[in-house]
């Protein structure tokens, strides 16, 4: 090979480095005929965001995480997200602290447009989990529609449209929930995590202990004789545990306290699958719950 060509091919080569450089580490703008690629940042979004994009054929929904991750208070971004991002033209995230990783998706996507579904709602102190209560999460939806309509106005009515039949559907439950939680005989209940204080307040429940323990963590010994500790120091007998809370650890304080121990569903993971229905399904089983534990 020639000088020339020899020179011609380390050019090359070292402008395809270059380039896959600068890719790997921003985020680029798709281009139109890909059509709109909508990325939510975790279950509760995505669900969302699927009631309120339906029937729009020209709109691809994708969950930038696992359906099986759960809150994302600790989550880090991976390099495949960051691919995913890279072919999106809206990130619809739960704000409100939730995303711990937002900052970083600004720095690298400039040109995304990102919907804050949390935004002007006013929240309990570093609990993001407004979803699961309907008042709020209806305000919730709005947000996420309201922030498709602008970004998208082409598709702005079919938004709209869409938003006012989920809204219909979540008031009808908020509606049979207020009738099948009214005059329990107790009201009293201690949760295992921090999701349900929202829900707690709309149907005038009390937590009268809340015991901070990761769901998908089995505690050890100590942990389970303190939580006992609390159960035995408050009085109240009913607890209500997530689906990935240990079932051994479950019967241990249900033997050593005598209490009963029911599931709520965080609507954090797929149970009911990636169906517009989950929320709607998830919420009928949890205020049904509720019903027979305090009755």
């Amino acid at each position: 090979m020639s000088f020339y060509g020899k020179f011609f091919k380390k050019i090359l080569v070292f402008f395809c480095c270059f380039v896959l450089m600068i890719t790997g580490v921003s985020c680029t703008t798709p281009t139109a005929n890909q059509g709109l690629t909508i990325v939510s940042s975790f279950y509760p979004v995505y669900i969302t965001v699927l009631n309120l994009t339906e029937g729009i054929g020209d709109v691809n929904v994708i969950n930038l995480t696992p359906y099986t991750t759960g809150c994302l208070h600790d989550y880090q971004l991976t390099t495949q997200n960051m691919k995913t991002l890279e072919t999106a033209h809206i990130f619809v995230q739960n704000g409100a602290h939730m995303e711990s990783f937002t900052d970083k998706v600004v720095q690298n996507c400039p040109d995304l447009t990102i919907i804050e579904a949390c935004k002007g709602i006013e929240t309990l102190e570093h609990n993001p989990h407004i979803w699961l209560s309907f008042t709020p999460y209806m305000q919730y939806v709005k947000n996420i529609a309201h922030g498709l309509m602008t970004a998208d106005p082409a598709h702005a009515t079919q938004y709209e449209n869409n938003m006012h039949i989920y809204l219909q559907k979540i008031q009808a439950l908020k509606e049979d929930a207020a009738q099948t939680l009214d005059n329990l005989p107790s009201r009293d209940m201690i949760i295992f995590h921090e999701a349900f204080p929202y829900f707690a307040i709309e149907f005038d429940l009390n937590i009268v202990a809340t015991i901070e323990r990761e769901p998908d963590e089995a505690p050890v010994a100590k942990e389970l004789a303190e939580t006992c500790d609390i159960i035995k120091e408050t009085g109240c007998s009913v607890l209500f545990a997530e689906p990935d809370y240990s079932q051994a650890a479950i019967d241990v304080i249900a033997r050593e306290t005598g209490a009963t121990i029911h599931i709520l569903d965080p609507i954090t993971t797929n149970r009911h699958g990636n169906t517009k229905d989950a929320y709607l399904l998830a919420m009928a089983q949890n205020v049904k719950t509720l019903k027979e534990a305090l009755s």
